[in-house]
């Protein structure tokens, strides 16, 4: 979502609902720590939005009372940020549902992963992730968390070498073409794919077991049914899928560590759900 989009419903509203809400986009979506006047301004501009040129940024901040604060300075300019308080306000603007507080664990969690993540397609499944979580989109989070977790474990298996992966692969599924290059696992079935990873040595049965779980939800939430999952059944999804596939310890040859705890909360470790 763009800021332009993000400011579509406020297109009518005052100078301060505009602010309030560029705010709030760059926090979450943007992983600002803050904003001077000069940003916000040059933001709503880029953005179109009605009045902005005419707008007098300071002055808006500063009658905004409790909904921000400064923490200091760039280029001479103070640098504002919004307060819990604000950060409602600007949802209650844009009409997102009140942040829950497993939601906002969550986001930091993924938040956090992101920056660790070199493979660039599957960083940004997982920012796709944190955007949908962010509004409220659990299905569309677990579908866009699962497509960087398999795209993630597809490099780390073709790592191991094409030879060890065809076998593993014809193993399982005779029919299938031999895999040249690791974009050719779009051609796996995820299932299949998993199984493939367990022969590999790169996670366990108890793992291969939580991720089919994890899949299973995933495929549940990608089709066009009337299911919709709740915030902790998204939740625990998160915490096996982060736990398994980006948080335990893997060896060179991309094996997992079992000398090591598979996660840091227990993980694929603890009894299955």
């Amino acid at each position: 979502m763009t800021l332009v989009e993000f400011l579509a419903p406020l297109s009518k509203a005052p100078n301060k609902a505009k602010v309030l809400a560029t705010l709030y986009y760059f926090a979450r979506y943007e992983g600002s720590d803050g904003m001077t006047s000069a940003e916000v301004l040059a933001a709503l501009k880029r953005a179109r939005a009605p009045g902005a040129a005419r707008m007098n940024v300071p002055d808006v901040l500063s009658k905004l009372g409790a909904h921000v604060d400064t923490t200091g300075s760039r280029n001479g300019m103070k640098v504002w940020r919004l307060t819990t308080t604000g950060e409602q306000e600007a949802r209650r603007l844009v009409g997102l549902p009140d942040a829950e507080p497993e939601v906002e664990v969550d986001v930091a969690t993924l938040t956090k992963l992101v920056a660790t993540i070199q493979d660039r397609p599957a960083r940004e499944f997982v920012e796709e992730s944190i955007k949908c979580l962010q509004v409220g989109a659990l299905r569309a989070a677990v579908v866009f968390l699962w497509a960087g977790a398999i795209r993630t474990l597809h490099r780390r298996a073709w790592a191991m070498g094409a030879a060890q992966v065809n076998n593993a692969l014809r193993t399982h599924d005779a029919s299938c073409r031999p895999l040249r290059r690791d974009d050719d696992f779009s051609n796996v079935k995820d299932s299949i794919a998993l199984t493939v990873f367990q022969d590999l040595g790169m996670i366990d049965k108890a793992q291969n077991g939580t991720l089919g779980e994890a899949l299973d939800l995933r495929n549940r939430c990608a089709h066009p049914t009337k299911y919709r999952p709740g915030q902790k059944k998204v939740s625990s999804f998160i915490e096996d899928v982060v736990g398994i596939v980006f948080l335990s310890p893997q060896t060179p040859d991309g094996r997992p560590d079992s000398d090591q705890p598979s996660s840091p909360r227990g993980g694929p470790d603890r009894p299955g759900r």
